[in-house]
């Protein structure tokens, strides 16, 4: 089975990691997504960094990391294209008006907190502030990239909930990110639920107890409360349960090289058996959140 269109120039955009009886029902109402581990970076871009410095942006291998969701009947979604090039996990409407060098569209959210600190749907700046770019962008280059990569990530999440919601009644969306390991000293995993607008507390609070009861630290909501993904599609009285979770970098990477240590084995072999826990829970009592 595949959501990705024929269109040659959307297979940049993402893929789609299935179980093995993809062409089935699901087996779970999960759904697991990984925006910001893209490692594609288009001709087209540009930047004036080197490239180590710009991939400091990305949140590196929590694909892989996740990588055993289709395994216990998840599809994973991977962002393939970098989000320094493009952010799925940004209002496609976040436009920054200081790297676009014409006026921007009536509807853009020029003001929003994300564009103001350069992140917007095109970002401005890489991790730690440093401008990507030494010019300005056209207009058309922004929405070219919007219509290359954030539209046909963004339609294949809509029609994978949907198929979870036909086949389960619901479903249950986590996006997985990671975070410096200076974001949130002393803390493992943060749960971003948009403070309870997001998932029902019983996602949220089993999530919390399986990662506590593996030995890790967590925190909801402080630093990182959940992007545009998870304020989009979390909706629990329309069905559609989305949960962020944000994983230490420090437990399992060299933030200076972004090479693997010695932890990755291990801390993908805990979230394994997390999966496998999450895929094994019985989530129709959400219907009733």
């Amino acid at each position: 089975m595949s959501l990705s269109a024929a269109n040659p120039q959307m297979s940049t955009a993402f893929d789609i990691r299935w179980p093995d009886d993809g062409d089935g029902a699901p087996a779970t109402p999960l759904v697991f997504a990984s925006p910001h581990s893209g490692r594609l970076y288009p001709e087209d871009m540009n930047p004036a960094l080197d490239a180590l410095c710009i991939r400091r942006s990305e949140d590196a291998r929590v694909d892989d990391l996740v990588g055993d969701g289709p395994a216990f009947g998840a599809p994973l979604l991977r962002a393939l294209t970098a989000r320094a090039y493009l952010d799925v996990n940004r209002d496609p409407a976040e436009l920054d008006p200081r790297l676009f060098g014409e006026a921007l569209p009536d509807d853009a959210r020029a003001l929003s907190p994300r564009v103001a600190a350069g992140l917007g749907v095109v970002a401005r700046v890489a991790s730690g502030g440093v401008e990507i770019y030494d010019r300005r962008l056209s207009l058309a280059e922004g929405l070219a990239r919007i219509d290359r990569v954030h539209r046909p990530y963004h339609d294949a999440l809509s029609r994978l909930l949907a198929r979870a919601r036909a086949a389960h009644g619901l479903a249950v969306l986590i996006d997985w990110h990671s975070m410096p390991a200076s974001a949130a000293p002393g803390v493992d995993f943060v749960l971003g639920d948009r403070f309870g607008a997001a998932c029902s507390p019983a996602l949220t609070a089993a999530v919390e107890r399986m990662l506590g009861e593996a030995g890790y630290r967590t925190a909801r909501n402080a630093p990182f409360a959940g992007g545009y993904t998870t304020e989009h599609y979390g909706r629990p009285h329309q069905r559609t349960h989305a949960l962020q979770v944000e994983i230490n970098r420090g437990l399992y990477l060299d933030e200076a090289r972004l090479e693997p240590h010695g932890g990755f084995a291990g801390l993908r072999e805990t979230l394994g058996r997390v999966i496998a826990r999450l895929a094994q829970t019985d989530w129709r009592p959400l219907l009733q959140a």
